[in-house]
């Protein structure tokens, strides 16, 4: 999804990563406020139109169950955060997931009655998603 989003406009993927930076006002007790659309000037137009665009390309490649879990998310860096948690998981389960396919990696072996190419694509499968956490 990075490199198709990036392919499309490498700033939706900086917007996504970042933050729209939606126009905002602070009112008197120190809550933000978004502002009114009226008071858009064309920049803050072109920021709100890149946000919408990054959105309508996350909802669009994502499943029913996903969008049930995104829907009521108002930017796009909040959609991708929202399914980088689900997927991905919070620092103590990448921790985990990477500690249980180190143990994998390093337990290999071929077993019984396996062919070469079901073990190497298992063995990938092990290698690709340590690569996937960083993990070389």
């Amino acid at each position: 999804m990075i490199i198709f989003i990036q392919f499309l406009d490498y700033n939706l993927w900086d917007l996504i990563v970042d933050g729209p930076s939606l126009p905002t006002t602070k009112i008197e007790r120190g809550e933000i406020i978004s502002n009114p659309k009226t008071s858009y000037n064309d920049e803050d137009r072109k920021r709100v139109q890149m946000n919408a665009k990054a959105k309508h390309i996350i909802i669009f490649a994502i499943n029913s169950n996903d969008f049930n879990r995104v829907s009521s998310c108002i930017s796009a860096k909040k959609i991708w955060d929202r399914l980088k948690v689900t997927y991905e998981g919070t620092n103590q389960v990448k921790e985990a997931k990477l500690s249980m396919l180190v143990h994998e990696y390093e337990m290999f072996i071929m077993y019984k009655n396996e062919d070469i190419k079901t073990m190497f694509t298992r063995f990938r499968n092990i290698a690709n998603a340590l690569q996937a956490l960083d993990k070389v």
